[in-house]
């Protein structure tokens, strides 16, 4: 019997016991809409976004959350999302107020994007696709505001 056999009794310790360290006995998938929302929520972060998506799917989904059992919440309206083992690559629709530097907010949406997903998830982010879909006039009402009755 080994030295270190005779110290712990011959008894593997608690982390050998299954066949080594537990983080390796079995698989985790990240489903895409996971994925969505974490960059949704990040990207909605960076000043300048007005919000996600263009403005029939912003029009659109304000419609289906009033509906019980509507569809997709607004974490993930605008972004969509392609998860595979080790990786994940994002398509992202915005909606920039004006007068902000385009590039610039793509590029800080980009970094958000990038390091909320890697953090949260572990997967690498090979990808963000970023399509600006409107500028937001500072004299604009929300379509969202726009499908409420205004008297009532």
């Amino acid at each position: 019997m080994s030295e270190s056999q005779q110290m712990s009794g011959g008894a593997k310790s608690p982390l050998q016991r299954g066949g080594g360290d537990p983080a390796s006995r079995g698989r985790t998938t990240i489903a895409d809409g996971v994925v969505e929302k974490i960059a949704g929520l990040a990207a909605r972060d960076v000043v300048g976004v007005h919000a996600m998506g263009s403005g029939f799917a912003r029009t659109l989904g304000a419609v289906r959350e009033r509906v019980p059992g509507g569809g997709k919440s607004s974490a993930t309206r605008g972004v969509k999302a392609e998860v595979g083992e080790v990786q994940a690559a994002l398509d992202l629709e915005i909606v920039v107020d004006y007068g902000v530097a385009i590039a610039d907010v793509a590029r800080t949406v980009r970094e958000n994007v990038i390091s909320a997903v890697e953090r949260m998830t572990s997967l690498e982010v090979v990808e963000v696709n970023i399509a600006v879909s409107d500028v937001k006039l500072p004299d604009e009402e929300d379509e969202e505001e726009q499908s409420e009755p205004r008297i009532q």
